[in-house]
């Protein structure tokens, strides 16, 4: 098919704005799925993606559409839409020419519709805004068609108004798409050159990669390398989505499709690498490849000691299909052998327990999420920690660095007191703020991950009514005044309930905990004393009282030195019993950290 028939786009939307139920549409006007073979969410094919409504993973699928007697090849890469995955989705765009652009008529433009529409634009795609759910009663078509045409500069009336659920206006969307996005552009005879936008593992055929050709060709014949890390590939098969796999001969300059690599794990063939010939490689790779880093850390261990080969499995697989995903072994005294792990955010954390607990059956403990700091040493020694337990001892170190983002929240006007108060609150201050509508205010903050990553969203949401939606990206070091919060429990350090706080809130912080912490271990036959330490010293304490046998209960009366003896021998035993034994520590103390209300 000639260049100037084919169409690369993606569509962009807020969590939830009818992003998978349009591309389900398209596919089914195109022919692509018949009504018997239809599901909701067609290209979500992960149970967690439909029931949570979020795609997870990003895809591509191949239409055709005729239209004035001409008929062209539709490329639909379906994006992420949740802010952990940003990468992915600024890697699918630069595979486009143009976007779609759905918001939801009742909700209207919403903080990761703008932050995914900003990606858009700096890779230079066309935007075709689209607005969605106008069949509901809530939907206030007309104001939302002001607000966008005010946000992209075009005229209210060129937004087109579908209902993706009942297909109403839904072809239009396809003619726009050929209307308005530029057909690819790239040269069939120049060395390869291929964007890896996504990749997944598969058992038979290794590490599938998703690409879109910028020059060049790519058929059977062919042996590929990739240009970050030199791996050579020899393809086992070459195909298009449609919507499953599809094998094909070749793939062109401006096709999408797959390349079956034989590579056995996805770290080799990571999203943003460039894909090029062997013997006649393209001169340089394509611009923006980066390592996706990982922003928060928890320990996941084993709730049973003996599951731990389990759990070693089941990472390894999951990594083999999502290489942000990071895992190292670690031991802690209160939950043995366990491993910490790296994730893109909470979001991503949340997705990766839920699999291993349904699709490996295991049942894990996660500790409290931290962030990587960077601790500065007086000798000029600089080492990254994710875990409180690794900070060096306090008199060797210089300073320590912690992460901090750029915080974009959009929100109703009635709640920006309620919005600046919280991040107040929580060390974060106010950089700018712009009015996209009327009733509708975007703030911009400056704040430290570690205070993002406990609890913040769900506070904004309860805040706000659930109107307000948010969106970050990382800023930079910076040097913080902090400490470590070290919980004791009978005497002996816990590192597992171990956090690095600022030194300001250390003592409010220390007391909640050890209150919290009373409240949840159980008593013992001794006396248990909960502390809390921080600068090298405790800063609150509280007894889990013994529980106590009545040994005066047969002394009725007679001397008062007889009751004494007894009470003597009670003590006497109490006390060796403290020395010898183990305060069993209940699994939600752990997570005690995350639930401290804030006073």
């Amino acid at each position: 098919m000639l260049l100037t028939q084919k169409r690369n786009f993606c569509i962009i939307a807020h969590v939830d704005h009818g992003k998978s139920t349009l591309a389900d549409r398209l596919l089914q006007m195109t022919g692509l799925i018949s009504e018997r073979d239809m599901v909701n969410q067609v290209l979500d094919n992960m149970d967690l993606e439909r029931e949570k409504g979020v795609t997870i993973k990003a895809s591509a699928v191949r239409m055709e559409y005729t239209k004035d007697g001409n008929t062209y090849e539709l490329n639909l890469i379906d994006t992420p839409g949740h802010v952990d995955f940003s990468y992915e989705v600024s890697r699918s765009l630069v595979a486009c020419e143009g976007a779609v652009l759905v918001i939801d008529a009742t909700q209207g433009i919403e903080a990761q519709t703008l932050a995914n529409l900003y990606l858009a634009i700096e890779s230079d795609l066309v935007i075709i805004p689209v607005l969605n759910k106008i069949d509901l009663p809530s939907a206030h078509a007309d104001e939302v068609a002001e607000d966008i045409g005010n946000l992209l500069g075009c005229d209210p009336d060129d937004v087109i108004r579908i209902s993706a659920k009942t297909g109403l206006n839904v072809d239009q969307v396809l003619d726009a798409i050929i209307e308005r996005i530029p057909p690819p552009r790239g040269d069939e005879n120049a060395p390869l050159k291929a964007l890896i936008f996504d990749s997944h593992y598969d058992s038979y055929k290794g590490v599938i990669a998703y690409v879109r050709v910028f020059a060049g060709k790519a058929d059977m014949q062919g042996d590929f390398k990739l240009m970050s890390n030199g791996v050579e590939v020899k393809p086992i098969e070459i195909g298009v989505f449609s919507p499953n796999m599809c094998p094909i001969d070749l793939l062109s300059a401006g096709d999408v499709g797959y390349i079956a690599s034989g590579l056995k794990t996805v770290k080799e063939c990571r999203v943003g690498d460039t894909l090029t010939d062997k013997n006649n490689p393209a001169s340089h790779a394509m611009a923006g490849y980066i390592h996706p880093k990982p922003m928060v850390f928890a320990g996941i261990y084993p709730v049973d000691g003996e599951d731990y080969d389990d759990l070693k499995e089941a990472l390894a697989k999951l990594q083999l299909n999502d290489a942000s995903l990071t895992y190292t072994p670690e031991t802690s005294q209160a939950l043995n052998f366990g491993f910490r792990c790296g994730f893109l955010g909470l979001f991503h954390m949340e997705i990766i327990q839920e699999r291993l607990e349904r699709e490996y059956d295991l049942d894990i403990v996660l500790t409290a999420p931290t962030v990587e700091y960077k601790v500065v040493l007086r000798d000029g020694e600089e080492i990254e920690i994710d875990s409180p337990a690794l900070l060096p001892e306090e008199s060797t170190i210089e300073e320590i660095q912690e992460p901090w983002m750029n915080l974009s929240i959009f929100t109703p006007t009635d709640f920006y007191g309620a919005v600046m108060e919280l991040v107040k609150r929580r060390q974060g201050f106010f950089v700018s703020q712009e009015y996209p509508s009327p009733n509708r205010v975007q703030l911009n903050f400056e704040i430290p991950l570690a205070e993002m990553i406990i609890d913040f969203f769900d506070e904004l949401k309860s805040k706000t009514r659930g109107y307000a939606s948010m969106d970050y990206s990382f800023k930079e070091y910076r040097a913080s005044n902090l400490v470590k919060l070290e919980v004791l429990i009978g005497g002996e350090p816990v590192d597992a309930l171990a956090s690095i706080v600022n030194r300001e809130a250390a003592y409010h912080k220390g007391q909640r905990l050890v209150t919290k912490l009373k409240t949840l271990i159980p008593r013992q036959l001794f006396e248990v004393a909960i502390q809390a330490s921080a600068d090298g010293r405790i800063i609150s304490r509280a007894n889990v009282k013994a529980m106590r046998k009545d040994v005066l209960a047969k002394c009725y009366g007679g001397d008062v030195t007889r009751k004494k003896k007894l009470l003597e021998k009670q003590k006497k035993g109490k006390k060796r019993m403290k020395m010898i034994g183990n305060v069993e520590i209940p699994q939600e103390a752990f997570m005690a950290i995350l639930k401290l209300e804030d006073e």
